[in-house]
């Protein structure tokens, strides 16, 4: 899905520990910060930050941020006994899946839009114009609609997301049963049903008293798990029930090794497709987020994401696999900056240099949606062919491959024993790199050093620039603020006699 404004992060006051973050080398334009909790004295664990060094790999395109760790300083997957965790005999464990959540009809897609475009952490408007959101999800939803639908209608009508997260929810369960770990797993959808505010119920009519909180975005971002996890905060705050319960996150673990090596098994099948294997750019293709997430409000998507690719190349050259590779993000909208290069525009490019093959790799995606079986499949397919590249492979989302339901369990299994406190690993103890700790306090972490976006540029620059790109956003924002409130005051306005505005704004 496409997020078009930069997210809004607020501290969460009633939190009164103090939070230690994680820090990268001087390398770094800013400090790598990554969603971890703090240690606590009721656990023995150790706070390390990762360092890191700057690396510029053989091949020209790709110039990037590479960890000292490497595969084998990562979790082992092979899950710690159950017995060694703080389960008793009445404890019933669940464990909740999160995701974002597709339209699975062309009548849904309007209303799904409506529930994206609401959430204040993709569209951030001024605190004096809030009462505005609703307006202006409903008017960008309804404009956007007509386009969804026909993208939507491209791949059978409707979105599989759901089909596919019951699937793993599903795998997963018999996985940890298969490990001596029985637990009820739920799906909550941030923006279609199933409802995070369904799964929740559910989780108290089913009476769990210790709950893994699994987002699955494989990398941390304030627009997809962090907006999930702030639901599930304000969720928690209004229940006595949910309060009482002990519960744990895994914001993001794109670095176990069962992942890297479920990605890397899809990669090396999707190769031995081609006529010649070697000659194939291995061409990585992420969810972008503006550019202002990363640089202004600290988002960690970026440098986990590059980390991430860093990893899996590193886990295919251990297989003789040393293919050239690039990394680009998707999906951008809006007038303001995304994360670059831009996947069309280096599709483009490569071919321009005479690449001749390429291989896809869906890498911040787990389940198929819209943006492989229609963006990737369907209009980057088309734009390569036409840009002069021969060949194109795409590989599959991981779906429920058995490995990578397996991996999912071990670290559900490896968090139980930090169910209810907080923990850091060490890297070179060998622990786990999987963050973990209590929505609220994960949340206050991360909002304790990042809670406003302050302007990206100070002065007016014209031409293609990023100060051109930010004013006109700015200006087309006012105007629409302006229009949306001349609409929503003036009763018999067009909008609302076209129907557009829903008649309850009035």
């Amino acid at each position: 899905m496409n997020f078009p404004n930069p997210t809004h992060a607020t501290s969460s006051p009633s939190t009164s520990s103090s939070y230690t973050l994680t820090h990268a080398s001087p390398h770094f334009k800013r400090p790598l910060l990554l969603p971890q909790a703090i240690c606590t004295s009721q656990k023995k664990s150790f706070c390390s930050g990762v360092h890191a060094e700057a690396y510029v790999n053989s091949n020209p395109m790709k110039s990037y941020i590479k960890p000292v760790f490497s595969v084998e300083a990562l979790v082992t997957g092979t899950a710690q006994d159950v017995s060694d965790t703080t389960l008793n005999g009445d404890d019933k464990i669940g464990v909740l899946l999160l995701n974002l959540g597709g339209p699975e009809t062309l009548e849904d897609v309007q209303p799904f839009l409506f529930n994206l475009f609401a959430d204040p952490d993709i569209i951030r408007l001024p605190r004096m114009f809030s009462l505005l959101q609703k307006p202006l999800a409903q008017f960008v939803s309804v404009l956007r609609a007509p386009k969804s639908r026909e993208g939507y209608a491209s791949i059978g009508g409707g979105s599989p997301l759901r089909r596919i997260t019951d699937a793993q929810a599903e795998d997963l369960k018999k996985s940890l049963s298969a490990k001596n770990v029985p637990a009820e797993v739920y799906v909550g959808m941030r923006y279609w049903h199933p409802f995070t505010e369904e799964a929740i119920e559910q989780i108290k009519k089913d009476g769990i008293t210790k709950l893994v909180v699994l987002p699955l975005y494989p990398q941390f971002s304030i627009s997809t798990s962090g907006s999930s996890l702030r639901l599930l905060e304000s969720i928690f705050r209004e229940d006595e029930y949910l309060v009482n319960m002990e519960h744990t996150v895994l914001p993001s673990w794109y670095q176990r090794e069962g992942y890297i090596k479920a990605m890397s098994n899809l990669i090396e099948k999707e190769l031995k497709s081609f006529d010649c294997p070697k000659e194939v750019m291995i061409f990585f293709s992420a969810h972008g987020v503006p550019l202002a997430y990363v640089e202004e409000a600290g988002d960690p998507y970026k440098a986990e994401m590059e980390e991430c690719v860093d990893l899996i190349m590193e886990e295919l050259e251990t297989r003789k696999i040393t293919n050239a590779y690039t990394l680009a993000y998707q999906s951008r909208v809006g007038p303001v900056e995304w994360l670059k290069p831009y996947t069309d525009v280096m599709i483009v490019e490569l071919g321009k240099k005479g690449v001749k093959s390429l291989l896809a790799v869906p890498i911040s995606f787990v389940s198929e949606h819209i943006e492989t079986l229609e963006e990737i499949d369907v209009e980057y397919k088309e734009l390569a062919l036409e840009s002069g590249i021969e060949k194109w492979g795409r590989v599959p989302a991981l779906g429920c491959e058995p490995s990578f339901i397996s991996d999912l369990a071990d670290a559900v299994i490896e968090s139980l024993p930090y169910v209810g406190a907080m923990a850091v690993s060490n890297v070179n103890a060998r622990q786990s790199l999987v963050p973990l700790g209590s929505v609220e306090e994960l949340l206050a972490t991360y909002d304790s050093q990042h809670r406003e976006l302050p302007s990206p540029v100070i002065v007016w620059q014209w031409g293609l620039t990023k100060s051109a790109e930010t004013w006109n956003g700015r200006v087309a924002m006012l105007a629409v603020l302006l229009l949306l409130f001349f609409e929503v005051t003036t009763p018999d306005s067009v909008f609302h006699q076209w129907g557009i505005l829903m008649s309850s704004l009035r």
